[in-house]
């Protein structure tokens, strides 16, 4: 393991080139080329240095578990289907926990906070000058 870090807005699999000077997790005689996130939660994530070799077997590896990965349970309205994604709840910031979440609970959720902004922002309430008045 590369690294572990703390909260985290990024999704596992996201990939960056490796920091100079790193080495590759599997040949510790080789330069580390592609860093590659991991586990992720709420407490942060943890990572891979990967030289190119082991860089493409991982990317290999990961289409070919993507279709059975995204099959199972949504952890969000309990039901079986194929099309399960990593998401975090609005609710829950940024950093939150990963769920896996089903197609149509992903649109609906991104539909209500759609609706909830299209409501917040067209409020009588709602004055866009706001932040821009100074305290007297």
């Amino acid at each position: 393991m590369a690294y572990c870090t703390g909260p985290c807005s990024t999704m596992p699999g996201h990939h960056s080139a490796s920091p100079a000077g790193e080495v590759c997790d599997n040949h510790e005689d080789r330069p580390a080329v592609h860093r590659v996130q991991g586990e992720t939660d709420s407490f942060g994530c943890e990572g891979f240095d990967f030289c190119q070799e082991c860089y493409d077997a991982h990317k290999a590896a990961v289409a070919e578990y993507a279709a059975e990965a995204a099959t199972g349970c949504c952890d969000w309205c309990k039901t079986m289907a194929t099309d399960l994604r990593p998401t975090r709840d609005y609710d829950e910031g940024s950093c939150g926990r990963l769920y896996d979440v089903c197609g149509e609970c992903r649109r609906r959720a991104s539909d209500e906070a759609a609706a909830e902004l299209e409501e917040y922002y067209n409020s009588s309430d709602y004055d866009p000058c706001f932040d821009l008045e100074e305290d007297d």
